[in-house]
């Protein structure tokens, strides 16, 4: 398996990290991660250690304020700036791997992004994988904090707003810690600016889902207790593509690729996604 790492400048010139897993020989297709809230590219190692060995070529970036790129941590000036950074890596990806199907993967925020991303680009794309994508304002969020939300949007755009519960990201209590620990995570408080950013493009989503038609799969813990899994059945059932399918796994947390039965999940991505590069050829 061999690394590569780099930079490339995103929107308004930030400088975004983003890094490859590739297979000893050709790649027979391209993975793109579009990782979740607060964390970083760095955190697919279970899905690099199951997709490179049989020839999977593994991308992934670290979003405006994520990780090793550039910005001020997990605040964005609008949500369009990460699909415009997005669009410049996939056209990065699209020339290193020249003749190749290239599939989205995104988890939590990064499956919003992706899915919106599918709304303006998916000519780019062969399909997309989505875990527990963002979509549904959850329930435990009130009205009043929607509404002071936009406000501090609008008159303190930085202000911390709203902490992710790390414990609810996997049942597997070593990854926790690990994320916990992990000083590229940003363990802090969301800012209004990029709260209220995702209340927008959840809304939009929902409106125009029906114009994703490219292949599809979602991939949902049924115990999340992060992103509401209604979101993703509500998901599924609006968007527009001939060929979709959603698997929800009924006792697990969020983050499905880094829970104790991980294998079985990525199982089930690689038997989906065999499938489409069959149909392609």
């Amino acid at each position: 398996m061999n690394h590569r790492e780099g930079t490339f400048k995103g929107v308004r010139d930030a400088r975004i990290y983003y890094q490859g897993w590739l297979p000893e020989g050709d790649s027979k297709a391209a993975l793109l991660v579009v990782h979740g809230l607060a964390e970083h590219s760095g955190r697919y190692a279970n899905l690099v250690r199951h997709f490179v060995p049989p020839g999977y070529a593994v991308y992934g970036l670290d979003h405006l304020g994520h990780g090793k790129s550039d910005g001020t941590r997990v605040y964005v000036d609008r949500f369009s700036d990460y699909l415009t950074t997005l669009k410049i890596y996939v056209d990065m990806v699209r020339e290193w791997e020249p003749e190749r199907p290239v599939f989205l993967v995104g988890h939590s925020m990064g499956g919003l992004i992706g899915a919106l991303f599918l709304l303006d680009h998916q000519e780019d794309l062969a399909g997309a994988v989505l875990s527990g994508p963002s979509v549904k304002v959850p329930d435990n969020i009130s009205g009043a904090t929607i509404f002071v939300g936009k406000v501090l949007s609008a008159l303190l755009p930085k202000a911390g707003l709203i902490a992710l519960e790390a414990e609810g990201i996997c049942r597997d209590p070593a990854v926790v810690e690990a994320y916990v620990n992990d000083p590229l995570v940003y363990t802090g408080k969301t800012t209004a600016r990029l709260g209220a950013e995702l209340l927008n493009a959840m809304q939009r989503i929902i409106v125009e889902a029906g114009r994703i038609t490219l292949p599809l799969l979602i991939v949902q813990g049924g115990a999340d207790r992060l992103v509401d899994p209604a979101g993703a059945t509500m998901l599924f059932d609006k968007i527009g593509s001939a060929d979709k399918e959603i698997k929800v796994y009924d006792d697990f947390y969020h983050e499905v690729f880094n829970e104790p039965e991980h294998e079985r999940v990525l199982g089930d991505v690689e038997a989906w996604l065999e499938k489409r590069l069959n149909i392609e050829h």
